[in-house]
């Protein structure tokens, strides 16, 4: 017996989708001796890393799991009553094991292909309709990063949508402590004022002022309830928004504000079936009235038709998004939390209105009793005598020592205003959980309350002119599903609509769709992960302690970079803390003139908007025909701009898809005129191993772990967005001291750092870097392959291109009227999911095939487009007419197959079996709906459920 039969398995033989076998029969394809060969003609050889990179030997995935099991048993798993916005909650089974830990959902990406997506967006549509319902507003969009991050959205939605002039934002000092954090971060750059008014006197004062906006919370973070109807009229009457930051569950009790005249309402969806994760990730919303929705930042799923006349969903509005309008965009949000959308979409469908109205009256007339209780105790004294599920009790100079006693019954509380202790209570909280509470409030000897008594006729702590009279979830979609059996096929019936990694390759460019281990996904269901609250005492939370630690290391080691933060719960988010950093570091160096920003003229359209908001202004750098910046301009600009450089951006390898050989040239043209470069993350997956921005002239990058290191995209969220900085750059993270919150929770998005561990702890250095190369070698073979039939856009010197390639297309429309639109249509009769459509370049489309992917199905993809090239052909050749072909009535449904009129001039075997492969058994994909007509959904804009009689038609 050999040693190497001693050796476990190697995870990055099951990780990487191809053997060495496959890379020779790809090398000969591309014309390379070896993967080195390629790789040296591929990477400019003064970035290439030095050293080897230093990370800890891989363990096999039982390994890893038991380590990383070890690390989740430090967190102590407390029942938390803390309340801000985070709270117990119960996943019923089959929407945990359906939904939430289903590749079929959390594999697939943002909705941007909407014929493949009906499913996702359907549930989606769900969200923004149980939004709209509970709210009592017309328009909600898909979804928000969370609470905090909402309701600073929600101020700049105020401030560009009233008339009012001011700069101010008043703030009630009863919000949560984290949304005043990130409220605060985001307001200065931009200018904004926050007053801050922390009683009733200094409410009344800041609405006699100017102020464009007030942000109310409804219940309050300590928990009481007020009728809020008259301070809306009296903030209307300054041309001011009224701005409210709810809770949904409490909305089926309350009345909506919706119904005060609100005019924007944030809050978060985590109590409806996510668990707390340590923070994230969970779905936040915002709703508003009609009159704001063309400025709502976030996805906003709307109705429109199909070719054959029929209702279909689809993303609405998306020239509102940032690679539109760039600079100009209103929002840097790219995706928010689609999977927890969805997830919490689905507990409204499972329990429908009456269910919600009984959680909601359970958890209300717990704290009614839990009240009565502490009253008979002698605690009498609370902040407020009103409330849903929050008691504030004042508790003087024996708060530590009642803080300390609740501890000691398993129970976590909020300590508030120094006197006073806070209590959330939550559907998952017990009679035994009551008694508890009693029990540490009690004084030695003294008698509890009962229990039994005390639960008779329990009225809610909320009054009656706040009661909810109005319906909600009205729809049947609400009303209809609620036994399990019933849920369990409506689920099904939605995600075989859907198209994901489950089913087939997605060669998304610029997105990086790779495998997500099962084995990296099964911690995030841990107790011991998923039933921590972000802000339970740091001893309950030593494992994500050691987690931040461990895997900051590793980021840092890959990256090259000092220092890295993990609060950022989204790419966006990363671009934004760190351009904060740089623009703090300048002030701290004196240099407040510093505020124009380089941007490559290719860049992703959330460098600009981040910029933006940042309070930076962005200046356009010139790219050159091969793709490159271009490095006169940059020099131009910083010449022009001179003493007022703060930073540039740029993407490595580049938007286009090539490692620009001027890189560390660009980074010393900006270094000489006193600013700092930003490397974009975006594309690490073809650096990891080979390169590191930190050591080649970055002083700041934004991983997107979504990508590069295998947390599922989820539909368009959860993602995960850290920001790496260079040593003098340290104090300038989120948090760190100078630059104050981005997320809500210090640990952005934990519950799905997990899968990042796992992934770096079972790969290790040397699978890493294989899974570099492989990414690089699959890209140059799809574009040598098809080098014959689309030719691809930007290469090197070499010819050689990066992680991905891009495809022109463009010559097509003028020799046949085909588009690149129509050859990502005809993909999906092929079962694919469509390259990146017209991005970076119009009519092109951006192929990044990853690591992952098997050589069988690269190919078939390969197949796929030749076959379409050749099809192409015959309308060039006038075989198919311009405006009738296999192209342009793509996707094919199968009721249009089916349908006894076929009036094509292409068979309808032709139509659905392109490729002899789809006629195996389980190949063929059948799109639910046929091309969707987006012109016609942004005129007749629709973004609920569809009425039972329309759907029927």
């Amino acid at each position: 017996m050999t040693s190497a039969a001693l050796e476990p398995d190697r995870f990055s033989d099951r990780h990487i989708g191809t053997d060495e076998a496959d890379a020779a029969r790809m090398l000969a394809a591309v014309g390379a001796g070896s993967l080195a060969e390629l790789l040296a003609q591929a990477v400019p050889a003064d970035i290439a890393r030095q050293q080897p990179l230093r990370l800890p030997a891989p363990a096999s995935e039982e390994a890893a799991l038991a380590e990383l099991r070890a690390i989740a048993g430090r967190n102590r798993v407390l029942r938390s009553f803390i309340g801000c916005g985070y709270h117990g909650t119960h996943t019923p089974g089959v929407i945990l094991r359906n939904v939430l830990e289903n590749p079929a959902w959390y594999t697939a990406y943002t909705l941007y292909q909407a014929e493949i997506s009906q499913g996702r967006l359907e549930a989606l549509v769900n969200f923004q309709t149980m939004v709209c319902d509970l709210t009592g507003l017309p328009v909600a969009n898909a979804s928000m990063l969370d609470e905090a991050t909402a309701a600073a959205e929600a101020m700049t939605l105020a401030r560009r949508s009233v008339k009012s002039d001011s700069t101010a934002f008043v703030v009630s000092g009863d919000c949560h402590p984290q949304t005043l954090a990130v409220i605060r971060t985001r307001a200065e750059p931009l200018g904004i004022t926050v007053v801050v008014a922390d009683s009733a006197d200094e409410w009344h004062a800041a609405l006699e002022g100017d102020f464009f906006g007030a942000l109310i919370p409804y219940p309050a973070s300590s928990g009481w309830l007020l009728d809020w109807s008259a301070e809306v009229r009296r903030i209307h009457a300054k041309q001011a928004a009224a701005v409210f930051a709810t809770d949904l569950l409490a909305l089926t009790l309350l009345v909506p504000p919706g119904e005060w005249d609100a005019d924007i309402v944030v809050g978060s969806s985590q109590r409806f079936g996510m668990p707390m994760g340590g923070g994230g990730p969970h779905a936040a919303f915002m709703a508003c009235r009609d009159a704001f929705k063309r400025s709502l930042p976030g996805r906003l799923v709307g109705v429109s038709v199909d070719a054959h006349g029929h209702p279909a969903y689809r993303l609405a509005l998306q020239t509102r998004e940032q690679h539109i309008r760039r600079e100009k965009a209103t929002s840097n949000i790219c995706t928010a939390q689609v999977l927890p959308a969805m997830v919490a979409s689905m507990y409204a469908v499972y329990h429908g209105p009456e269910g919600l109205r009984r959680i909601a009256a359970r958890v209300a007339a717990q704290a009614a009793v839990l009240a009565k209780g502490l009253a008979q105790l002698g605690f009498t004294q609370t902040h407020h005598g009103t409330a849903f599920d929050t008691i504030s009790l004042k508790t003087d100079a024996r708060t530590p020592e009642l803080l300390a006693r609740v501890l000691a019954e398993g129970i976590n509380i909020r300590r508030a205003w120094d006197d006073y202790l806070v209590i959330a209570l939550d559907e998952t909280a017990t009679r035994a959980d009551i008694e508890a509470l009693w029990r540490a409030f009690a004084a030695d000897g003294q008698p509890l309350p009962d229990y039994a008594a005390l639960s008779v006729d329990a009225q809610p702590l909320i009054p009656t002119a706040l009661r909810r009279s109005s319906a909600f979830l009205t729809h049947p979609v609400f009303n209809t599903h609620h036994s399990e059996t019933a849920m369990l096929r409506y689920i099904r019936r939605l995600s075989d609509q859907d198209l994901a990694l489950d089913r087939s390759m997605i060669p998304l460019g610029s997105c990086t769709m790779k495998l997500n281990a099962a084995s990296e996904m099964a911690p995030i269901s841990w107790p011991e992960f998923a039933q921590i609250h972000p802000f339970a005492p740091a001893d309950q939370r030593a494992g994500y302690a050691l987690l931040d630690e461990q895997l900051r290391g590793w980021l840092a080691a890959i990256t090259g970079y000092a220092a890295v933060s993990l609060e950022p719960n989204a790419g966006s988010q990363g671009e934004y803390a760190g351009l904060l950093a740089i623009r703090a570091w300048h002030a701290a160096c004196g240099d407040h003139q510093r505020d124009v920003c380089l941007i490559p003229a290719s860049a992703h359209g959330t460098n600009p908007a981040s910029a933006h908001m940042a309070g930076m202004r962005v200046v356009v750098v010139a790219c050159e025909r091969n793709g490159n910046v271009d490095l006169a301009d940059l020099r131009a600009q910083c010449e022009q701009h001179a003493g007022r450089i703060a930073a540039a951006m740029i993407t490595y390898p580049s938007t286009h898809g090539v490692f620009e050989p001027g890189v560390r040239e660009l980074c010393a043209i900006v270094h000489a005129h006193g600013g700092r470069v930003y490397v974009d993350g975006a594309n690490l997956n073809a650096l990891v191993g080979l390169a590191a921005p930190g050591a080649f002239g970055g002083d700041v990058s934004h991983l997107n772990l979504h990508k590069t290191f295998c947390i599922p995209h989820g539909g368009g969220g959860p993602g995960v967005g850290p920001v790496c900085v260079a040593a003098d750059l340290a104090p300038f993270l989120p948090g760190a001291g100078t630059v104050g919150a981005v997320s809500a929770a210090p640990l952005g998005n934990a519950g799905v750092l997990p899968i990042s561990w796992m992934y770096i702890r079972m790969m290790g250095a040397a699978g890493l870097t294989a899974a570099t190369g492989a990414a690089v070698l699959h890209a140059n073979y799809i574009s040598a392959r098809l080098k014959d039939h689309y030719p691809t856009l930007y290469g090197n010197a070499a010819g050689r291109v990066a992680h991905e390639c891009i495809l022109d297309l463009r010559p097509l429309k003028e020799t046949s009227g085909i588009t690149a639109e129509d050859v990502a249509k005809r993909l999906i009769d092929y079962g694919f999911h469509a390259p990146t459509l017209s991005f970076p370049v119009p009519g092109t489309l951006m192929v990044e095939p990853t690591e992952s992917e098997p050589l069988e199905e690269i190919d078939r993809f390969i197949d796929a487009m030749v076959t379409i090239r050749a099809e192409i052909r015959r309308i060039e050749s006038g075989e198919w007419p311009r405006e009738d072909n296999p192209l342009k009535a793509a996707p094919h449904t199968a009721a249009a197959l089916l349908a006894a009129d076929w009036p094509h001039p292409y068979s309808r075997e032709r139509a659905a079996y392109p490729v002899a492969g789809l006629r195996a058994a389980g190949a063929k994909y059948w799109p639910p709906v046929g091309r969707i007509d987006n012109a016609w959904g942004d005129r007749n804009l629709f973004c609920a459920c569809i009425p039972v009689e329309t759907a029927a038609d």
